[in-house]
């Protein structure tokens, strides 16, 4: 059986990791399997959004420090595939959505904050848990952190690797809502939905352009924005949106590039 799963509905690719007998603990096959999942589906102009899940009622329980006997490459070269994930994710240019239910712990709690969005359930629970196996953070969790909870919150988190639950986790900023259970399935639907339909283009520049404002100054972002807003005229995408307020509909984006004015929009490659 995959250690990873992978379905496409509507412009929504899901990848569902799929170890639940270590509750979806991630080890190389399974690093590796992200990794190429994430470039395919950056490639893939069918996909609109991505949702990354777990199987079996967990998200994800870090890192499977079991299958390190088996693993004989240097450390190094072990960070690097959770490296290489985390920028990825961090990179990819559709929106993301986490779902989560049971735990996110270590990496599987970084993976979920490297997506652009979280949802979970109230059962699910969050650590820190590195300095408890006597490790430091890693999969961008020392930088995602402090971004999203503030560097005290990040301090504290990643220190004392305190279990939190799904209401902590969002007054902290690091779940973006918390849904029953019984709702999150649709919930998560609806939202991939949503962002398959928005403008594929403009989408992407804004996810860019958020990203990029943690370390620019003002006019670098302002030079930025002008940038990006001369990408997201060439698209139709802007005289859709246009049309379909004039004419009361909902729009349908499709990202394609408009050559100009007076001439057709530019075929799909």
């Amino acid at each position: 059986m995959s250690v990873l799963l992978s379905s496409d509905t509507g412009g929504v690719r899901t990848l569902t990791l799929n170890r639940p007998h270590r509750k979806n603990a991630v080890d190389a096959e399974l690093w590796a399997a992200l990794r190429e999942s994430l470039i395919s589906a950056a490639r893939d102009r069918g996909v609109r959004a991505l949702v990354l899940t777990g199987a079996g009622g967990a998200f994800c329980s870090g890192a499977d420090l079991t299958a390190g006997a088996a693993d004989a490459r240097h450390p190094l070269d072990k960070v690097r595939d959770l490296n290489e994930v985390a920028v990825l994710l961090h990179e990819l240019p559709v929106p993301t959505v986490a779902k989560v239910t049971g735990v996110a712990v270590g990496a599987g709690w970084n993976l979920a904050l490297g997506c652009d969005l979280v949802v979970a359930t109230p059962e699910a629970r969050f650590s820190q848990i590195f300095t408890r196996r006597g490790l430091s953070p890693d999969c961008a969790g020392t930088w995602l952190l402090p971004r999203l909870a503030g560097l005290q919150q990040a301090k504290r988190l990643a220190l004392l690797a305190e279990t939190i639950d799904a209401e902590e986790a969002r007054a902290l900023n690091l779940v973006t809502w918390v849904v029953p259970a019984e709702r999150i399935d649709a919930f998560v639907d609806d939202l991939g939905e949503r962002l398959a339909g928005g403008p594929p283009v403009a989408l992407a520049q804004t996810k860019a352009l958020l990203n990029e404002a943690t370390h620019s100054t003002l006019h670098e972002a302002l030079a930025s924005e002008a940038r990006a807003q001369a990408v997201n005229f060439a698209t139709t995408d802007a005289q859709e949106a246009y049309a379909a307020f004039a004419e009361k509909r909902e729009p349908r984006f499709t990202g394609r590039w408009y050559r100009s004015p007076e001439g057709p929009a530019c075929a799909k490659p």
